[in-house]
């Protein structure tokens, strides 16, 4: 008999979810079933809400999740039930012209499937009970009580962390850590500047005390997130509602800027004064997103001078080797999760929960199964 189970889905952009029944696929021979015990409400599912992110309909969100192994095919090796996962949004092929280069985000299979909102090998998973195809966001659909992911997906990390706090390094903290220790070249002493305090700009935070920065320049509109961004690691906080960041910038470097700038707030003003702040030959990391089809103005001066800019979805990510390092730092205490999450709702409060996020006023709710 086929599995059925819960799952938040979206049938059309702008309108709420619905909380549906709905029927489990066929294990494949490389898949994994898990059972998903917390997933994080993702600024990336809000773009597809509001249709900034455009996907099939209808389509189940969440991509930020953990959960315990149920069953695994036949040709699964390395993962087992009852292992504790974290799922991975990056599921690639491994021997294509970008895998080979160390860079399965830009993986041709990953990028050339992913408009089709299905799992890696082409399939969906799930159905409603009406027969018709359900979608998968991020080849996950995680915002339900069960999900199956080709095993390359599921990351077997250490089980002293809870699954509230685990599910958020699969999106958020891998994002903001990875920036720091992975895709920045941040020295022992830099200067460092992290541009809007969301989960992924708190994450950084975190990643660029982890990779020893001597100075971390915290910058939002909400003097709550810049506060706790402080007792994350930030040694300044500066609100530019109130004050000029560049300036700031500028007065603690000798006039020379910061040598990294985070930029996670996703927004143009964001894009327009990490260039402004940061130093000749320093970094700029972009993390933060906007609409695809929109542009964004630069002063052309604020681009000279050497300046490096990059543009990281994932931090990097090599998800067996940095989610249980990810793990280990949180159970240790290095990396604090817990003041990531702003609240803790069921799969029924999920609507709220985005509600939440559009406001601003949550940094990351967590929907606990």
């Amino acid at each position: 008999m086929a599995l059925s189970y819960k799952a938040a889905v979206l049938h059309a952009p702008k309108s709420p979810l619905v909380i549906e029944t709905i029927e489990a696929g066929e294990l494949g021979a490389g898949d994994a079933l898990v059972r998903i015990k917390a997933v994080g409400l993702c600024h990336t599912d809000l773009e597809v809400i509001e249709g900034a992110l455009r996907n099939p309909m209808p389509i189940i969100l969440g991509h930020e999740a953990s959960g315990v192994v149920e069953k695994v095919g036949t040709d699964v090796r390395g993962v087992a039930a009852g292992d504790h996962v974290v799922l991975s949004w990056n599921p690639h092929c491994g021997h294509c012209f970008y895998c080979d280069r160390d860079l399965p985000i830009l993986c041709d299979d990953y990028l050339r499937q992913a408009p089709l909102a299905l799992q890696f090998d082409g399939r969906s998973r799930a159905k409603l009970v009406d027969g018709r195809e359900l979608k998968h966001l991020m080849y996950l659909g995680a915002l339900a009580e069960y999900c199956i992911v080709p095993a390359q997906q599921a990351i077997v990390v250490q089980k002293e962390i809870p699954f509230d706090h685990a599910c958020l390094i699969g999106c958020g903290v891998m994002t903001g850590v990875g920036a720091a220790l992975n895709v920045a070249s941040i020295h022992y002493g830099d200067h460092v500047m992290v541009v809007g305090c969301g989960a992924v700009g708190l994450s950084a935070v975190q990643g660029a005390r982890m990779a020893g920065a001597g100075a971390i320049i915290a910058v939002d509109l909400e003097d709550s997130k810049l506060e706790l961004a402080r007792r994350l690691g930030a040694t300044h906080a500066i609100n530019v509602g109130k004050s000029d960041a560049v300036d700031l910038a500028r007065k603690m470097t000798g006039g020379r800027g910061v040598d990294v700038i985070l930029e996670s707030a996703g927004s143009p003003r964001g894009f327009r004064m990490s260039m402004e702040a940061v130093r000749p030959g320093g970094q700029v990391i972009w993390l933060g997103k906007v609409d695809v089809e929109n542009d964004v103005s630069f002063r052309w001066g604020s681009l000279m001078q050497e300046k490096r800019i990059r543009r990281s979805s994932y931090g990097g990510a090599r998800p067996l080797r940095d989610f249980p390092m990810l793990a280990q730092a949180a159970v240790d205490g290095r990396l604090q999760l817990e003041e990531l999450i702003t609240a803790r709702i069921s799969l029924d409060q999920v609507n709220e929960g985005f509600e939440a996020l559009r406001r601003g006023t949550a940094i990351r709710s967590v929907v606990v199964f």
